[in-house]
């Protein structure tokens, strides 16, 4: 199963048509998480205890964790998140908060040491921007240290299509360099 988090929320999202054509490419199932329908819960001290209580006794099949489980049981990932204020919208932030679950996503060892606990060899990170993208850490940085330190994710990778709104940027040949790239990754 491959697991699409969409994070573009535009009727026209350019990130969106990069993340089709690799959604298209992949002849597997796809689940889908709009992460715009998702109404994440406040995390409250009540939110907090009730889930640590609930990782505490090893309940890991709450509705809570429903998103963690289905992110770690997924053999390929593709995010797509438009490079918003220098990062990604506030929605995968979230994301990545309620699935960072220890028993379902990580685990930690008797040092301390993170090992993860997912499935997925492989996420791609899909995204475009209207200026250039500063930096690969901000953002892609965040989220490809997370798979691979805690989620055991080793394959992470960026496709970028940026500065398609800088004025006088030939957008058609930025995205056109971001469907070759897509086009020629193995899947």
């Amino acid at each position: 199963m491959t697991l699409f988090i969409n994070a573009c929320v535009r009727k026209d999202s350019r990130t969106k048509k990069l993340a089709g054509r690799l959604i298209e490419k992949i002849n597997d199932e796809i689940q889908e998480v709009r992460l715009e329908e998702v109404r994440f819960p406040i995390s409250d001290e009540a939110f907090l205890n009730k889930r640590d209580s609930l990782i505490f006794n090893k309940e890991f099949d709450n509705p809570m964790f429903d998103l963690a489980n289905q992110f770690a049981k997924a053999d390929r990932i593709v995010l797509a998140a438009p490079y918003w204020d220098m990062s990604f919208p506030a929605s995968v932030k979230l994301y990545f908060e309620h699935i960072n679950v220890r028993g379902v996503t990580f685990e930690y060892t008797d040092k301390g040491v993170p090992v993860g606990l997912c499935k997925a060899t492989q996420l791609i990170y899909i995204s475009t921007s209207g200026g250039p993208h500063s930096s690969p850490d901000y953002g892609f940085g965040y989220v490809k240290s997370l798979c691979q330190v805690f989620y055991g994710i080793k394959d992470v990778r960026l496709v970028m299509a940026e500065g398609l709104d800088v004025y006088g940027a030939d957008q058609k040949a930025i995205m056109d360099k971001a469907f070759k790239e897509i086009n020629s990754i193995e899947v």
